[in-house]
């Protein structure tokens, strides 16, 4: 049965993952979900509106896994829904090299994990308006944890820094660095709102120096690299370095790649990769990464491209999170709603 566009070139994957929990089609995956008082199109409609169906079925198969697996919480169902999200690439496609659906999986499952203390999200400072998607996470993921979760923004410009805490009602941390000592300084902080979002810290740096800094002093342990603005000149070259930085220091730390796979941003042609590279920012992200996403952070379209779903990538990582969630409220006969 037809459900979405594209339905035939992922129908082998979906159809094993069907079998092996003993459901039929994806309709009966959906009355597992509505039984359980999970309303997967709502939820993902109010997370991104402008979805793809395909997205939806993948959600309510990955769902479904969770609500008939083994899972004792929301971390175990933040796994089986990556399962879920994983049958639906595209066979030989980027995203199914790069396992995308079991990295979302793992990235919800870390975020949810009491041992993650603060999440930062890396980036050349064009991308921080989609940034504003990760109080989705927080939202949801403090429903599943004893400790709050921190985010931080960390990126290159203080006054970009400045301008996005506005926007957004963030609150802004200025930052000195004597690169004689390498030592960072915390001069003030300026909170712009009083509502929950100003728990979230923006940084803005002059150097990949400072940005390290940055990630030792809030000691992160997972973050997301943005992959548009500046990523050779900061992002990848940042959480690389604090990456190795945490290995000797014997650190758990978990590092996100997100976006790319076209080589849009640095195209193979302009650095002489050759044909066969995905570009010089997606080479530098599976330097430093434990998983690795594929298209855009928020464009539907250029994640399917890649032979996903349709949905960005940031969506994609509070839809799984939110779920994750509710399949444990569910489970636990908790108010889902909450």
């Amino acid at each position: 049965m037809r459900l979405f566009e594209g339905y035939e070139r992922r129908e082998s994957r979906i159809q094993a993952a069907l079998a092996a929990a003993s459901l039929a089609d994806l309709q009966e995956a959906k009355g597992v979900c509505d039984e359980a008082g999970i309303h997967v199109e709502a939820t993902l409609r109010n997370i991104q509106p402008i979805a793809f169906d395909n997205a939806l079925w993948a959600y309510t198969l990955g769902v479904a896994l969770a609500l008939k697996g083994s899972v004792r919480n929301a971390i175990d169902a933040a796994i089986k829904i990556g399962e879920g999200l994983q049958a639906f690439t595209v066979p030989g496609s980027v995203a199914d090299q790069r396992q995308v659906g079991i990295g979302h999986g793992r990235l919800a499952a870390m975020l949810l994990k009491e041992e993650t203390r603060t999440f930062a999200f890396v980036a050349g400072h064009e991308s921080f308006a989609a940034a504003e998607g990760a109080l989705g996470v927080v939202k949801y993921a403090n429903r599943a944890r004893k400790a709050p979760l921190k985010v931080i923004l960390v990126g290159l410009g203080k006054d970009a820094a400045h301008i996005i805490a506005r926007m957004t009602g963030f609150t802004f941390v200025e930052t000195a660095y004597d690169f004689k000592t390498a030592t960072l300084e915390i001069l003030g902080e300026k909170r712009y709102s009083k509502q929950e979002r100003a728990a979230v810290k923006v940084y803005g740096t002059f150097s990949v120096d400072e940005g390290v800094a940055i990630l030792q002093h809030e000691s992160v342990d997972v973050s997301i690299t943005g992959n548009s603005t500046n990523p050779v000149r900061f992002q990848h070259p940042c959480v690389g370095i604090y990456k190795k930085w945490c290995f000797e220091k014997g650190k758990p730390f978990f590092s996100v790649a997100s976006g790319g796979g076209t080589g849009r941003t640095l195209h193979p042609d302009n650095v002489a990769a050759g044909p066969a590279s995905y570009g010089l920012t997606d080479t530098m992200g599976r330097m430093h990464s434990d998983a690795q996403f594929a298209g855009s952070s928020s464009v539907p379209a250029h994640v399917d491209m890649m032979g996903f779903i349709g949905m960005g990538n940031n969506p994609i990582v509070g839809a799984t999170v939110a779920l994750a969630v509710m399949v444990d409220a569910a489970l636990h006969g908790k108010d889902i709603t909450r």
